[in-house]
């Protein structure tokens, strides 16, 4: 778990969209304690009576934190939207500002929160500060690829690459951790494997554009995860940005003496959009930190789906982007893989939840 100053002014113990992709994503060992404010485990909570130790509702809570989980997941699913407003800015520049526009908002709340001692700790120290590091370059590489996928007309595919997440988290828990899978599982990975091979036919290529997002930010959550609490949300994507922001700085520096960039020379209002892309990237998180301290983490294994849903309905509806009988086959192999997991993922919480309840009752009988 984490902690983060939160939209609400109270800093909470939250668990950021990394560890969700690499801890509770249908991984081989789902989690099934509800985070702080939670319900309970692996449900919606304990009775329209129960309440939090500050007071308020239980029920009440779970709502707030539907809300909030709808509101990050909504922005993440409607990104593609802004990426296409920006055009004809560059997969390359708008990655560049939302880097720098990002760190620069980030100073902003940490300054806010009075958590400057908290991110210097974070960089003095390297096994906090060399996990965080490699993250960024992760996250740098799904970033643009993303972008360049919405940018040039593959957002169906760039969709397609983060409902086939969950699988790689899969994985990573075989090949890296070592762990076993279930029946279902080996099911879905199969089936994944399926989908792959349909939709390879049906591009005339591997989706590489789906393969390296699902892959580097499946990655991104793994290596994250390893840092686990020692550091909290709203930190770590400071220093990744402070990572990366040279870099991005001197690409922006470039665009602009090459003449490429758009920044300064489509008007004020295409300005303020590409400095708004740091509002843009935080405010989700912050929101997806509201959610995750009131929901199970089951819930919110379960909304991470709305994203990649949205930028579906975004790429066919307002991009118009073309969907052949082959590559509805595809998706829909795809989707039979993700409803095997869910299942799963619903039928060890509900086993892990009967065994947590039978041992409680036996310890208050002894």
């Amino acid at each position: 778990m984490r902690n983060i100053a939160l939209v609400d002014g109270v800093a909470d113990n939250v668990s950021t969209p990394d560890q969700i992709a690499a801890n509770s994503s249908f991984t081989t060992k789902p989690t099934t304690t509800a985070v702080a404010g939670g319900g309970g485990t692996g449900g919606g909570g304990t009775g329209g009576g129960a309440r939090q130790p500050g007071g308020k509702p239980v029920r009440s809570e779970s709502t707030a934190g539907i809300l909030f989980g709808i509101g990050a997941y909504g922005l993440w699913g409607l990104l593609p939207l802004y990426f296409f407003v920006l055009m004809p800015a560059t997969a390359i520049e708008i990655v560049a500002n939302r880097i720098v526009w990002s760190l620069l908002f980030c100073a902003l709340l940490i300054t806010i929160t009075r958590a400057w001692k908290t991110f210097w700790a974070a960089v003095k120290d390297r096994s906090v500060f060399g996990p965080l590091a490699l993250a960024a370059g992760l996250i740098a590489i799904n970033w643009l690829t993303y972008t360049f996928g919405v940018t040039t007309g593959h957002a169906v595919e760039t969709s397609l690459g983060y409902f086939i997440n969950p699988l790689v988290s899969v994985l990573l828990g075989v090949f890296v951790l070592k762990e076993k899978l279930r029946p279902l599982q080996w099911a879905a990975v199969g089936i994944g494997f399926v989908a792959v091979g349909v939709l390879t036919f049906s591009y005339g290529q591997l989706p590489w554009i789906a393969l390296i997002l699902a892959f580097s930010f499946g990655l991104y959550g793994f290596v994250k995860k390893r840092v686990g609490p020692r550091v909290d949300a709203l930190t770590s994507l400071s220093v990744e940005t402070v990572v990366l922001a040279p870099l991005a700085a001197i690409t922006m520096v470039v665009l602009g003496v090459t003449g490429a960039q758009t920044l300064t020379t489509l008007g004020a209002g295409h300005f303020w959009l590409l400095v708004a892309s740091g509002v843009i990237t935080a405010v989700p998180l912050l929101f997806f930190g509201a959610s995750a301290r009131r929901l199970p983490m089951t819930t919110i294994g379960l909304l991470q789906y709305f994203a990649p849903v949205l930028q579906f309905i975004v790429a066919l509806t307002v991009f118009h982007e073309t969907m052949t009988t082959a590559r509805w086959i595809g998706f829909c192999v795809v989707w039979l893989a993700l409803v095997l997991l869910t299942i799963d993922m619903l039928r060890t919480t509900r086993k892990n939840s009967v065994l947590k309840k039978k041992a409680r009752l036996a310890a208050a009988g002894a």
